[in-house]
């Protein structure tokens, strides 16, 4: 009797913050760790795993009712099952599947239909041959001229007249939730139905009272209850309750930026500060005028750099831009204040192509560069490691061997990121840290979406350069097809006999039975077949560092003429001969990705040109991503386009395999201005101190990923 007692207090004790094992149980064990590896820790998770759609049941009705496109519950006699195995694959431990055809004939008429199942296991076939009658549901499609169901649900009967399993009561809704981490949504449906009503009539408000005034907004409660269906939803209500959920996020976005922002300022920073004699030095070392962009950038740099807070400031631009030359007089007025200043780059061509440049406007006489690379030889690393805590370097550049552990300085002014998107969350924190109130400086080629910029960059000062240097000729791009392929190799043909040179660019290395694009190889073999005078040769990141420094070498030197090459070519090379970029199928690289790459001509006096290359056929969705890439030069249109596709990924911390995604509802293209309005409030609440915005700051400084991010 006392242990009955202890099962009913426990359960009328769930709290929204109670463990999700509380209301799982032990029965439900592996459910429950996949949940927690999604993220899904306690109850008040389950709100935020929201229906894939809610639909309002329609009652049991004949054949004669079914309308394509809309769900029908019948019921009917099965006449046959005809199951066929799938050989082309294979379900879970290898087991066969089947697609399964059966004709059913109405209860509520004479009418005939079929009811397919694809992909399924022998289980389904086993079971749907053994009912004499079933209810079944789905959605209604036609197929030639005849209606027909894929993969409905269905349930058998023992007699016609038996009550119905889907509607007992007309009108009921059909709520189908997501898969989470392989837990199937029927799975989570069922859980979520365990959570206790006095639960769902208790959900916590959020929000500070002044903002549910000013908004309008519906309660946090309503809200989630509209979205679950624990309210019979309309339209308005459907509307109000998702502006809502999706304010909330956005607002709970803004606060954590604002917490994670006043954290990386806190630590006191040496100040570097030059007259502008020195500074005009600076810049008279390059062999053209400063852009207006530029100038405004280190203007805003400098005043950055003689803050007693760190810099942290983005500078983003499309390739070609000048960002470097922002951050090497950067790194200049660190290291005239006795300061070192680290460059980390993506790729070893990228490093090597800084260090030689660096080197070569400013001279080993002035400033003391070193090179570190994973290739850099043990003994030299060990002295580069040496010289650096002595403070002999002052300008370090080098790839991720900056943030081993070994390597620490004598006085990190500051830390410069270059291709920022290259690089993971905890490398840009490992590096900033090897230095007391490091400035940072990140860089970025891939322009940044306003929208973007207040959420995923919302805690960086950004500056952006939208001017080109003068005297660039810049690039045309054009979509190559089957029919003008042709004219596409005659144009080459031309180009290369003027001199020029070409890069070749292709999604993989080798062939795969996977894949249906080119690789490496054959892409090689067919260049030298088309160009039989000119040297051609290929280039992939699996080569070693040695012989991709020596091709990088010899195209700059002109000894080839065609690079056929992997997406390695990306970032680090700046060939100015080189006047031709040829996509190989373009739909399988990001419209960011294919900006970057054409960024690679253009470059000097001599016009660029870029090629989009699909010698088959494509889908209309794919073309049309490339009619973006085609008609637009600006890389901000493209970011946006880019953003719609891909989506703004995590912002706090980085999502472990199987997790939801970090927007449940909020979409910071498609809601835009709900995103602008929160952190306007959230914001004009922090500046008036508003006591419930303390309390909210003082919970989420708890969230430790909060400031393990940059």
């Amino acid at each position: 009797m006392n242990s009955l007692t202890e099962k009913k207090t426990s359960k009328k004790e769930l709290a929204w913050s109670s463990s999700l094992e509380d209301l799982l149980g032990k029965a439900s064990k592996k459910s429950y760790e996949k949940l927690v590896l999604a993220g899904i820790t306690e109850i008040s998770d389950f709100l935020w795993v929201f229906p894939l759609r809610v639909v309002e049941l329609p009652p049991l009705r004949s054949f004669e009712h079914i309308e394509e496109g809309r769900i029908f519950i019948g019921r009917a006699k099965v006449l046959n099952v005809q199951a066929k195995p799938n050989f082309r694959i294979r379900g879970r431990g290898k087991a066969m599947l089947y697609n399964i055809m059966v004709h059913v004939q109405d209860l509520l008429s004479d009418k005939i239909l079929t009811l397919k199942w694809f992909n399924s296991y022998g289980s389904v076939t086993s079971k749907i041959s053994k009912c004499t009658y079933i209810e079944f549901m789905g959605e209604a499609s036609v197929f030639n001229g005849q209606h027909q169901f894929a993969n409905p649900d269905f349930f058998p009967l023992e007699t016609p007249d038996d009550p119905s399993p889907f509607v007992t009561v007309s009108n009921e809704l059909k709520i189908q939730y997501p898969t989470v981490n392989t837990v199937p949504g029927v799975q989570i449906k069922k859980f979520i139905d365990k959570i206790p009503k006095n639960l769902w009539d208790n959900i916590p408000e959020t929000l500070p009272k002044s903002l549910m005034t000013k908004n309008n907004f519906l309660s946090l409660g309503d809200s989630f209850k509209v979205i679950h269906a624990k309210i019979k939803p309309n339209a308005d209500l459907e509307k109000r309750a998702e502006s809502r959920l999706i304010y909330e996020e956005f607002f709970e976005d803004q606060l954590k930026i604002y917490l994670r922002r006043k954290y990386f300022k806190k630590p006191k920073a040496k100040k570097y500060e030059v007259s502008e004699e020195v500074y005009s030095s600076f810049t008279k070392l390059y062999p053209y005028d400063l852009t207006v962009d530029q100038a405004k950038t280190l203007h805003d740099i400098r005043r950055d750099l003689k803050s007693e807070h760190p810099m942290m400031r983005l500078v983003q631009g499309d390739v070609g831009c000048g960002k470097t030359t922002v951050a090497m007089i950067a790194a200049m007025i660190v290291i005239e204040n006795g300061g070192q200043t680290a460059l980390m780059c993506p790729t070893e061509a990228l490093a090597m192509q800084h260090f030689a440049s660096a080197r070569e406007l400013f001279g080993d006489d002035t400033v003391k560069f070193r090179l570190i690379l994973g290739s850099t030889p043990a003994k030299e690393k060990k002295q580069i490691q040496a010289d650096l805590l002595s403070g002999d370097i002052d300008f370090i550049i080098g790839t991720h061997s900056l943030i081993q552990e070994t390597i620490q300085f004598k006085e990190l002014g500051l830390a410069i990121i270059d291709e920022q998107h290259k690089f993971g969350v905890d490398q840009r924190i490992k590096l900033t840290s090897k230095g007391q109130g490091t400035h940072c400086l990140i860089m970025s080629a891939t322009p940044i979406p306003r929208s973007l910029s207040l959420t995923q960059y919302g805690d960086l000062d950004i500056s952006s350069i939208k001017t080109m240097p003068s005297g660039r000729k810049g690039h045309k791009t054009r979509i190559v097809t089957e029919e003008t392929y042709q004219q596409y190799l005659n144009f080459l043909m031309t180009r290369l006999s003027l001199g020029e040179q070409v890069y070749v660019v292709v999604p993989a290395i080798n062939e795969s039975a996977e894949q249906d694009f080119h690789n490496l190889t054959d892409t090689l073999e067919r260049y030298r077949k088309y160009f039989p005078k000119f040297r051609i040769e290929g280039l992939h990141g699996q080569m070693k560092p040695d012989e991709k420094a020596k091709m990088f070498t010899d195209f700059k030197a002109h000894n080839i003429d065609i690079l056929v090459s992997t997406s390695v070519i990306e970032v680090g090379i700046n060939v100015l001969n080189a006047t031709i970029m040829a996509i190989i199928n373009p739909e399988r690289f990001g419209l960011s990705s294919l900006h970057q790459l054409r960024g690679r001509v253009g470059r000097g006096d001599k016009p660029g040109f870029c090629f989009l290359v699909n010698d088959k056929k494509i889908s209309t969705l794919s073309m049309e991503r490339l009619k973006v890439i085609e008609s637009n030069t600006d890389g901000f249109k493209i970011a946006e386009e880019d953003l719609k596709l891909r989506g703004e990924g995590d912002l706090f911390g980085t999502d472990q395999s199987g997790s939801l995604s970090q927007k449940r509802l909020a979409n910071i293209v498609l809601h835009a201005d709900i995103l602008y309005q929160a952190r306007e409030d959230a914001f004009e609440l922090i500046k008036a101190q508003d006591p419930d915005i303390g309390r909210l700051l003082e919970k989420f400084s708890s969230d430790s990923r909060i400031f393990t991010t940059v």
